[in-house]
């Protein structure tokens, strides 16, 4: 019956039956198999690496946060964050670590702005850490280029150890056993350097003390 049909007709009922075929299987099998495949092999990785902390939902290790004390004033927006000694502090965020505002600050090295953010963020994590201005690991200093980065360098880590231990009350070679457990190798063993999850590393601070 088909073949009484004219041309025309016969070629657009051949490519709808190709495009009902491909819907099925493009929208409908695929994505329900990789569906499959990521929730039975890498099921934290697939529903968005969550940390969890008393049962409850805290972050994601993918994405940084701020750890700061509460407001003293809740109403004032202009009240400066105050960072909470007790947890390892992540590096400076452009965007406050919004989901919604990823991005870099896009400031160029000489900018003025830029050059008296760094001065000033060095002098305020010298005074907080206790340390000599010159010691401030770089990442102390300055954002990430998507501004969410939850990674600090083994060297920011270890220069917040006595710090978090005396506001805990803990022995400092306990925070560093902490710091130790994770911190993560080099990617594929050469690239790049080794690093420590602020998330990950605060949320097993919490359950240490």
């Amino acid at each position: 019956m088909l073949g009484s049909l004219p041309a025309a007709i016969r070629n657009h009922l051949a490519a709808f039956r190709m495009l009902l075929v491909l819907t099925v299987i493009t929208g409908i099998i695929y994505p329900l198999a990789v569906t499959g495949v990521a929730q039975a092999a890498f099921s934290h990785q697939a529903n968005g690496s969550l940390v969890h902390q008393n049962g409850k939902v805290v972050g994601s290790s993918l994405i940084g946060q701020n750890f700061d004390l509460p407001k003293k004033n809740p109403d004032d927006p202009d009240e400066a964050p105050r960072p909470d000694p007790k947890f390892f502090q992540p590096r400076p965020s452009a965007g406050g670590y919004d989901p919604l505002a990823s991005g870099a600050s896009n400031l160029g090295p000489n900018n003025p702005d830029l050059v008296k953010a760094i001065k000033d963020r060095r002098a305020a994590v010298a005074a907080f850490d206790g340390v000599d201005p010159k010691d401030v690991p770089a990442d102390a200093l300055t954002a990430s280029g998507s501004g969410l980065d939850p990674d600090i360098s083994k060297a920011y880590a270890a220069e917040q150890i006595d710090r978090v231990a005396k506001a805990r009350g803990l022995d400092p070679a306990t925070v560093r056993h902490l710091v130790a457990d994770n911190t993560h190798s080099r990617a594929l063993g050469f690239l790049g350097e080794e690093y420590v999850n602020v998330i990950d590393l605060n949320n097993a601070l919490g359950r240490t003390a």
